[in-house]
């Protein structure tokens, strides 16, 4: 076949509502060849998912309309077809058997009450005609393809059955069940952890050399962008600002834009941008943290009984000097977020010690615990659910103070809201604003300003840019290097990107299984990782370097072991061996 497989022209689209239009799209323009991979980046809100939607004439269900523009598609009998212009039986025909998508988050894509031999099923017996038994038996085949475990056994399983790593190689072998010749995947590695994610990539590009199909791929993420596409098309507010052969764009970016985005990519082995020591150096720690567990009941019956538990976090220790950003990492699951919210004492642990400060916060009532509270503030992933929408932020910010410091006045505590945003780098005229006025960058600094309103020494900060846009992300991230200066806080950094915690963290434990297999300066163990998973997660992180692609070791797919197991059967915990000065690691099984 010669010639682009489909070729987009002056692509619009735009969203109405009560009030105004928005142009969501304007004049979009680009070209993908049979067995290429085409890279759509951007931040959100550039068009990139919306342009996609478009083409599969998906977007007039989300309440969009195109208003103009061609996309002429080369179909398997050599035919060229406008796919905008196609009626809606033919359409139906194209998608699914001659052009997919698998989307970013497999959950809402999967009905969570069929199986899942049932949903890829339906796909060969709609498009392909075939009977339940062979598409059945198909679909087995197909989920071999993408290496899921115990492929057989996972026809008959339901969507909240599998990881999330094993629901996105679902919808993968979906969109490939009937060969299609275009494949359009919409930030599909975007909700998975890094490990998982290099699976995932790995699987792309196997499956694609085998079977010569072409990719849309579009993403936020230039790590991605450097280790799979050919090509690239850089969208900004709706419309394209540059494309090129993706090593062209890397080696000599030319749009002000483009080069925006590269630079604010978080880079493995930068270093830290304030690697200074931290700022309570040789004082007594601001927390303390001794043989932590957390176990959550497994329960069966009708009487409910445990049967089994929930090894989320088993025997962790460490501490927190002032001034210090301890990162905790690892993949979902591993415990880390459960460690997080049971220092808060969210969440009651099952056993161990926590003191902050000096003072041990295990077994404290209600009265005491929220005075410890003024100590230890957290900030969450998602920035607008972290918001209540129906408090201004005025009321927002200053919740806390009206908890902990009821004699402020009005003005007082207005005083004090005016100059956290100002802190934050947000305008006191925002104070009146809700919180669906602002962008996701800025109702992260508001989670900030509402941390900080009580002056606390500890901040658990979970996952709090992984929401966010890389140059948006790089702005939060130097927000917080700069508070952590001036106020000499204590950061608990948890995340599963491992460039963002080099660049935040002067120490890095490592958790798998809700143990901490290695724990350290973030120098030692990022550069000379000692236990084999923390090879494992630096290994599977996307280098933003075309020039480097394909020159690291394959990641091959593996399934992390379950953390439940039965009542009086716990877990064997190695102890931690220092293997160099504060350099410590689990002897490996």
């Amino acid at each position: 076949m010669t010639g682009p497989l489909l070729t987009v022209e002056g692509l619009s689209v735009s969203f109405r509502s009560r009030d105004r239009i928005i142009r969501a799209v304007r004049g979009l323009s680009f070209s993908v060849a049979p067995g290429e991979t085409l890279a759509i980046v951007g931040e959100s809100g550039s068009g990139k998912s919306v342009s996609a939607l478009a083409i599969l004439r998906l977007v007039e269900r989300e309440g969009g309309t195109i208003d103009g523009g061609t996309a002429a598609f080369r179909r398997r009998s050599g035919r060229i077809d406008d796919l905008l212009l196609l009626d809606e039986p033919t359409l139906r025909h194209v998608r699914g058997n001659e052009i997919s998508m698998v989307f970013q988050e497999p959950m809402t894509s999967l009905n969570p009450v069929l199986t899942i031999g049932e949903q890829l099923a339906e796909v060969l017996m709609l498009h392909r005609q075939l009977g339940r038994t062979a598409a059945l038996a198909e679909a087995g085949d197909m989920l071999h393809k993408v290496r899921l475990p115990d492929a057989a056994r996972r026809l008959g399983q339901f969507p909240h059955e599998l990881s999330g790593g094993m629901r996105q190689r679902v919808m993968i072998a979906m969109a490939l069940l009937c060969r299609p010749t275009l494949l359009i995947a919409d930030e599909p590695t975007t909700a998975l952890d890094v490990t998982v994610q290099a699976e995932i990539l790995a699987l792309i590009r196997r499956l694609q050399s085998e079977t010569g199909t072409a990719i849309i791929f579009i993403t936020h993420d230039m790590g991605v962008v450097a280790e799979l596409a050919d090509r690239v098309v850089v969208m900004r507010d709706g419309e394209k600002v540059e494309s090129a052969e993706t090593r062209t764009l890397f080696g000599a970016p030319r749009h002000p834009y483009t080069r925006t985005l590269l630079a604010a990519v978080p880079r493995l082995g930068a270093g830290r941008s304030a690697a200074a020591p931290p700022a309570g150096d040789g004082e007594a720690p601001v927390l303390v943290v001794d043989r932590l567990v957390k176990r959550f009941p497994v329960r069966k019956g009708l009487l409910r009984r445990t049967v089994a538990q929930v090894h989320a976090v088993e025997d962790v220790s460490f501490m927190l000097a002032r001034g210090e950003t301890l990162g905790l990492v690892g993949e979902s699951g591993c415990g880390k977020s459960t460690t997080g919210r049971t220092l808060m004492r969210l969440i009651e642990p099952t056993a161990g010690s926590i003191a902050i400060a000096g003072r041990a916060v295990d077994g404290l009532g209600r009265t005491a615990l929220r005075a410890m509270r003024r100590d230890i503030q957290m900030i969450f992933q998602d920035p607008y659910a972290s918001l209540n929408p129906r408090l201004s932020v005025l009321q927002s910010v200053t919740e806390p103070l009206a908890i902990h410091e009821p004699a402020l006045s009005r003005d007082e505590r207005r005083e004090r809201a005016g100059a956290l945003l100002e802190r934050v780098g947000l305008a006191r005229d925002c104070l009146d604003r809700y919180p669906h006025q602002f962008s996701g960058g800025q109702r992260q600094r508001l989670c900030i300003a509402r941390a900080l309103s009580l002056k606390p020494r500890i901040i658990i900060a979970d996952e709090p840019v992984s929401a966010l846009d890389v140059s948006i992300r790089a702005q939060v991230l130097d927000l917080m290097q700069e508070l952590q200066r001036d106020l000499g806080l204590a950061y608990v950094f948890i995340s599963h990107d491992m460039a963002v915690i080099e660049r935040m963290s002067h120490r890095v434990a490592v958790m798998y299984l809700g143990q901490i297999v290695e724990l350290g300066s973030a120098d030692s163990v990022l550069r000379r990782p000692a236990h084999p998973y923390t090879r494992r997660l630096l290994a599977s992180v996307p280098i933003p370097d075309p020039a480097l692609r394909g020159s690291r070791p394959a990641i091959e797919a593996r399934e992390i072991p379950s953390p439940v197991r039965k009542l009086g059967d716990p877990p064997v915990v190695a102890p931690l061996v220092e293997i160099a000065p504060g350099h410590f690691a689990q002897a490996a099984a």
